[in-house]
């Protein structure tokens, strides 16, 4: 991504240079979850970055929580308007995708590390564990891990509620303002 920008202040351009670089992939994660086109998600997050550059004074904190779902948001609404622009139709399911896609992770994603995540999901019990790990370390979807727990979807989608919901539990302990 090239930008010619211009910057007031180091501070800025290094405050630019740090979200860039350390939240590209999950915008672009973000972005791929409602576009599914690699091209269209370059272009979205890229105009994502033109309005975070634009709204750089509002950011604190560029670690902080806040900022990784002011992030999100603005990625999630450039590619929610790119499927308006290019008449693309959303995922199947779209209540339930991005609502997945747009919770715990937007707000944590960019603070705990892979291992602390796993510890943390280590500590739910065996029948949430397991359905948390197949949607999100392995992304089935929600049939692909019925059939795997030979269970149904709607017992998927509780037990994947309820993992996340003891995940933001455990998370806002730890003092990270999540919800589930």
């Amino acid at each position: 991504m090239i930008l010619l920008l211009t910057f007031s202040a180091e501070s800025d351009k290094e405050k630019f240079d740090f979200l860039y670089a350390r939240y590209k992939r999950l915008l672009f994660s973000k972005a791929y979850g409602i576009l599914h086109d690699h091209a269209l998600c370059e272009d979205a997050v890229s105009e994502a970055y033109l309005r975070i550059f634009r709204n750089l004074h509002k950011i604190a904190d560029c670690s902080a929580p806040q900022t990784v779902s002011f992030l999100v948001t603005i990625v999630k609404n450039v590619a929610l308007g790119m499927v308006v622009k290019y008449n693309r139709e959303l995922p199947a399911e779209p209540d339930e995708q991005l609502a997945d896609a747009f919770r715990i992770e937007e707000t944590v994603i960019g603070e705990l590390g892979e291992a602390r995540i796993l510890a943390l999901v280590d500590g739910l019990k065996e029948e949430y564990r397991a359905v948390f790990l197949l949607k999100y370390a392995r992304g089935c979807s929600h049939k692909e891990i019925a059939d795997l727990l030979q269970t149904t979807e709607n017992n998927v989608t509780v037990r994947l509620h309820r993992a996340k919901k003891r995940l933001a539990e455990l998370l806002r302990e730890e003092g990270y303002d999540v919800y589930a």
